[in-house]
């Protein structure tokens, strides 16, 4: 394998580049983090199963020429069920935001959600990770694709676009863990449940979209 610093490079920026919109796995990444719920497992799964797809791009997709039409609506649909399922529960959040009661009666300022447990938090992570069209078409897709341009050194681009993505879900992570400290309001919860619900039913309908 020819590893050259250019190129490595090259494929974390494209990496970071195609990652930092704040899509349904970034989002997922950062309320685990004001919940201060498994978020390091969370991190790292986000991460590992990004490396899976850019490696199943560069070794594989890219030389066959992408994904075969039928896999990719079906691959669509999934999705579109997903995000329309995960944005009703954000949506039904939102409408009926949960506020723990002290022993006195009243309720407190500071929402506390249901706890997840590992499995599901793991669960959750790899279905915004591999049921999300939007990460195949541009993990295993476009950066599979991107790599072939650098002929013999294109595992060294697939390296640097795997080092992007882990860079960024530790600095996510970091980012969501310093917020959990420090934004745990009920109208915050609100706020994050509301945004998570549109920008959810906005990319099952543009997902929709592309289909026709």
């Amino acid at each position: 394998m020819v590893l050259t610093f250019p190129t490595f490079t090259a494929g974390m920026v494209l990496s970071l580049s195609l990652i930092m919109a704040i899509g349904p796995q970034n989002a997922h990444v950062l309320r685990m983090g004001l919940q201060r719920q498994h978020l390091w497992i969370t991190v790292a799964v986000c991460a590992l199963a990004d490396i899976v797809l850019i490696g199943l791009g560069v070794l594989g997709l890219a030389q066959l020429g992408g994904l075969s039409d039928k896999l990719q609506g079906a691959l669509i649909g999934a999705g579109v069920l997903f995000l329309a399922v995960y944005g009703w529960q954000a949506f039904q959040r939102f409408r009926q935001p949960a506020a723990p009661v002290q022993p006195g009666g009243e309720a407190m300022a500071v929402a506390v959600p249901a706890p997840t447990s590992r499995r599901q938090a793991v669960l959750s992570a790899l279905a915004f990770s591999w049921l999300n069209p939007h990460a195949w078409l541009d993990t295993a897709v476009l950066i599979g694709t991107a790599s072939l341009a650098y002929g013999e050194a294109s595992r060294s681009f697939g390296l640097g676009a795997a080092a992007g993505s882990v860079v960024w879900f530790l600095v996510l992570g970091c980012a969501a863990f310093w917020l959990g400290r420090r934004l745990n309001s009920l109208r915050i919860w609100r706020l994050l449940d509301g945004a998570v619900a549109l920008m959810m039913w906005g990319t099952a309908v543009w997902l929709l979209a592309s289909l026709a």
